[in-house]
């Protein structure tokens, strides 16, 4: 009988097995009938000649892996690939999520994503995993040929808790549509947003002065408009602070408290107004937050006011229970919350997406127009009657009134070209206004307001609308100072022709796309010139 590396010793002369790597033994008696009996005295002796050196023991060794492409290297010579981005997973047109075993992913797979216009109508766009809102904005406005490619945004909303936040020009729009609920409405939006960052062009009427702490050393000697102005050249914003309505968990109510913005988070005060560290309430950290407005919030949370926005975290999917409701006592107070929120957590990046977007926008204006788009502050009222040449109007009134003059005169002369008798009759139809992108048909009141709020709310944006109340009368909806105003244009006849006026026939226009052209240069009885008008795209 014979077992793995041991062997029975008889008077035969023995037969030695060796195993390699390992300590062969053998049993050393008389024969096996002998095994009984001399069973207590059976001792092991090694099959190799004992010597002087110690025992070998078997120890572990090591394996080296060869590469994949060391294998069989020398056999064969290579042979190029015919096909190389049927092996490469990055080029491949088949995702690597759809193989069986995952891999982690590239900024070159291409993912599919589903934008929707203001008719509530979407395009699917096939865009790379690295893709910027940025990016998707301009894609949508060559797809979509939109007339003018300032301003676009791409907004994150989610119908059904009434919230909607503008999606910064640096963020993946993919890691963004992976964080949304499989099931759920949220969707991406496409429009216009004119306030993206009309606080560096306009700070001051960002931050209202109350609105910003004096606990700071560096206000020490400094105004308010100056602590802006250098604080967001630096890419930071001041500490802001004032009283919100918050919803308390689990219940309707809301209750009046103190909080306070910061660079290291928000804050809450359980004594009135009090700053003393030992009345501050930590409430959340700013890099784990996103800000969302929220619409129609009376109706869904039964908010004091429409001015309601609320703070989640980023990770967690969007739920009633996971959100903070705020409501500012103001359209303007919950602005500067938003704004500083927005500084505090992206900080030069902001800036960098702000001097990226002017960039592109002076590449695409020809020498030409950059001339005609002169900022309203620097355009300055001219006297050329005299003989000298023009002067500055330095009076304020004598400036208006060569305003209201210039316009009369501007007026005459476009009616006395279109009522001349080789005119062409059709030039300028009546109806073409409804060919205009500031032309919304017969919105609502209600609706116009709602247009104006959703693109930014910045002086100067409008839109004009048939009017339900006045027949073959229209409304010019404007903006000016966070508030929508609505002005009547009536139709007014003389001399057997049609005009339109606002000011009871002092000022007369031919039609409508006259009248804009009029205010967009001069600004008449207006507070402001007309900018920025309100624009829908269908997709």
């Amino acid at each position: 009988m014979m077992e793995l590396g041991y062997l029975w010793r008889t008077g035969v002369p023995s037969q030695e097995m060796e195993v390699d790597g390992l300590s062969s033994e053998v049993f050393e008696g008389i024969g096996p009938d002998d095994l009984m009996s001399h069973g207590s005295t059976l001792s092991l002796t090694p099959l190799i000649p004992c010597t002087s050196a110690p025992l070998r023991r078997s120890l572990p060794q090591s394996i080296p892996l060869r590469s994949r492409n060391e294998t069989k290297a020398t056999q064969a010579p290579s042979i190029p690939n015919p096909f190389p981005e049927l092996c490469s997973p990055s080029n491949s047109p088949v995702l690597i999520g759809s193989l069986a075993g995952k891999s982690i992913p590239s900024e070159k797979d291409s993912h599919v994503v589903q934008v929707y216009g203001e008719d509530t109508l979407g395009r699917s766009l096939s865009v790379l995993s690295g893709a910027t809102a940025r990016d998707v904005c301009q894609m949508l406005v060559q797809t979509a040929h939109c007339s003018d490619q300032e301003s676009w945004a791409l907004i994150e909303l989610h119908p059904s808790l009434g919230l909607e936040r503008c999606l910064e020009d640096h963020e993946r729009v993919v890691d963004i549509q992976s964080s949304w609920p499989a099931d759920g409405s949220t969707k991406l939006l496409f429009r216009k947003n004119y306030a993206k960052y009309e606080f560096f062009k306009k700070a001051k009427l960002f931050f209202p002065e109350n609105m910003i702490s004096d606990s700071a050393d560096v206000t020490k000697g400094v105004t308010s408009s100056e602590l802006v102005q250098t604080l967001l050249q630096s890419g930071t914003c001041p500490e802001i602070q004032g009283f919100l309505h918050v919803r308390e968990l689990g219940r309707k109510a809301w209750k009046r408290v103190y909080y306070f913005l910061r660079r290291s988070g928000l804050y809450c005060s359980t004594k009135g107004s009090s700053k003393e560290p030992r009345h501050l309430h930590y409430v959340a950290d700013l890099a784990d937050l996103n800000m969302y407005t929220v619409t129609n919030s009376r109706k869904l949370y039964t908010a004091p006011s429409e001015h309601t926005f609320c703070v989640k975290t980023c990770s967690d999917r969007t739920r009633s229970q996971d959100m903070k409701l705020l409501c500012a006592e103001s359209e303007q107070s919950r602005t500067c919350w938003i704004t500083a929120f927005r500084l505090f957590k992206y900080g030069k990046q902001l800036q960098c997406n702000y001097q990226l977007s002017q960039s592109s926008v002076r590449q695409q204006v020809s020498p030409r127009d950059a001339k005609v788009r002169e900022t309203e502050d620097s355009l300055v009222a001219m006297d050329f009657t005299g003989k000298s040449g023009g002067r500055v109007i330095q009076n304020a009134k004598e400036a208006e009134s060569a305003e209201q003059e210039e316009g009369q005169a501007w007026r005459k002369r476009e009616a006395l070209r279109y009522s001349l008798p080789n005119a062409p009759q059709g030039s300028r139809p009546s109806s073409v206004h409804q060919t205009q992108p500031w032309f919304h048909g017969g919105v609502s009141r209600c609706e116009a307001q709602r247009l104006i709020e959703e693109q930014g709310q910045v002086d100067g944006m409008f839109l004009i609308r048939a009017s339900q109340q006045h027949a073959q009368c229209f409304v010019l909806s404007l903006c000016y100072r966070l508030k929508t105003k609505h002005y009547l244009l009536i139709p007014y006849e003389e001399a057997d022709r049609k005009y339109y006026t606002m000011d009871d026939g002092e000022t007369v226009f031919i039609d409508l796309l006259q009248l804009v052209e009029f205010h967009q240069i001069n600004r008449g009885i207006l507070p402001v010139r007309l900018k920025h008008p309100c624009v829908r795209v269908a997709l």
